[in-house]
């Protein structure tokens, strides 16, 4: 089953890798979307996949990939699912 979610990640998140890190994750996961910096400082993502991988994929950006990042919180909730994502884009 495919499901879809909105995540906001906080902490020091921008500067780090963070998007390259998540996009890295989510291909490797088989996950499609888009992840960019927002400008109160946070990381959002808009991703999909089946609900295995989506657990896998936010248990994954739940950690910093770098020494010099940060993940204070990671908040995700349902979004509707869709058919037009088919590769993840980090911007």
């Amino acid at each position: 089953m495919v499901e879809a979610k909105s995540i906001v990640v906080t902490g020091r998140v921008q500067g780090v890798g963070f998007r390259y890190f998540t996009k890295i994750l989510a291909d490797r996961l088989g996950v499609t979307g888009v992840v960019w910096n927002a400008s109160d400082g946070s990381v959002r993502i808009e991703a999909q996949g089946d609900e295995m991988a989506m657990k896998d994929f936010v248990n994954g950006v739940s950690v910093s990939p770098s020494p010099y990042g940060r993940v204070d919180s990671v908040t995700s909730e349902a979004i509707t699912v869709s058919p037009e994502r088919r590769i993840f884009k980090a911007i």
